[in-house]
């Protein structure tokens, strides 16, 4: 198992490096769009609409992948119409933007498209979203045997101690038919979807060029509250707030004298001190799409644990 995990996160990293964006640099400095704070890209898919935005990317029309005048606009943007060519963007990018695109136009706010496909993804994943919260269920039911083993072996450090508690607790993951490893799926899917959002929103400026809500799709929330926008405080907050509710709602069926979830618990405390730092620099688009699909995600597990804890 953990063999298949480490080639899954390899084939993950290294779909993840291939055709990601690629900002345009003025010598060694990058360019960002002044009225948002949002890095410039070379690799775009379509063309600007914005006269300001397109007057710049005219600027550096020589520092572009493909030039100006032979990208599409982003009405008549398709996967196929593009020189660029990798994996990542064949299977995430492309489809992607095209998706958000269509159904921006439809439901006439690239933003309100943004949050309506983040949540029909996390439709889609429901029943891995299912299988996870019956076996954090299952996790709980476990706690009083997990706790016997834990004093059964306090203080023996020799290894025989050791692979005796560790082919036990097997054991009790086999009868309650629990796969320590199964919870971080959900984790390994959402990843590259998130950077799939990420690229796809630099690398089309029909997305961020709309507004939701008074926001620019494209305004990282620092550039927002410099120009005394202050609404992006407000989003700041709800992007930690989500994010904290989402880990610790995660958290909450581990054994916190457990050494895996004492892993887990750093692990977490890291991701949102880190998700807090990067909120400021979030294009709004993808902050929308977290605080959504996190929200989303808190209130779905609500339910099923309530559903679960019905039928048991």
């Amino acid at each position: 198992m953990r063999k298949k995990i480490k080639i899954l996160v390899v084939a993950l990293i290294l779909i993840l490096c291939t055709g990601c964006s690629q900002t345009i640099k003025d010598g060694k400095e990058v360019v960002t769009n002044k009225e948002t704070g949002q890095t410039l890209n070379s690799n775009i898919i379509c063309k600007p609409s914005d006269e300001k935005l397109l007057e710049t990317y005219t600027k550096y029309d020589d520092k572009l992948q493909v030039k100006l005048e032979d990208l599409p606009t982003c009405s008549t943007f398709t996967p196929n119409k593009l020189e660029y060519h990798s994996l990542w963007e064949s299977i995430f990018i492309k489809p992607l933007a095209f998706i958000i695109l269509k159904l921006g136009y439809l439901v006439k706010n690239m933003g309100l498209s943004v949050m309506i496909i983040g949540l029909l993804i996390r439709i889609i994943l429901m029943p891995i979203q299912i299988k996870t919260v019956k076996q954090s269920e299952n996790m709980k039911k476990i706690q009083p045997e997990m706790a016997k083993i834990e004093r059964k072996y306090k203080d023996k450090t020799d290894n025989e101690s050791l692979m005796a508690k560790s082919q036990e607790t097997m054991l009790l993951y086999k009868k309650y038919k629990i796969n320590p490893v199964s919870g971080c799926l959900l984790a390994f899917i959402q990843l590259p979807l998130f950077f799939a959002f990420l690229e796809a929103i630099n690398r089309v400026p029909a997305i961020f060029e709309g507004t939701f809500l008074t926001m620019n799709l494209g305004m990282t929330p620092a550039t927002g509250i410099a120009q005394h926008n202050y609404i992006y405080i407000i989003l700041i907050i709800l992007i930690i707030l989500s994010t904290f509710l989402s880990f610790k709602n995660s958290m909450a069926s581990q054994d916190q004298n457990n050494e895996m979830a004492q892993q887990m618990k750093f692990m977490f405390i890291f991701m949102i001190i880190m998700v807090s730092f990067a909120s400021l620099s979030l294009p709004t688009a993808i902050a929308l799409y977290w605080i959504v699909t996190n929200g989303f995600a808190v209130i779905q597990n609500l339910i099923i644990k309530k559903i679960i804890e019905k039928r048991i």
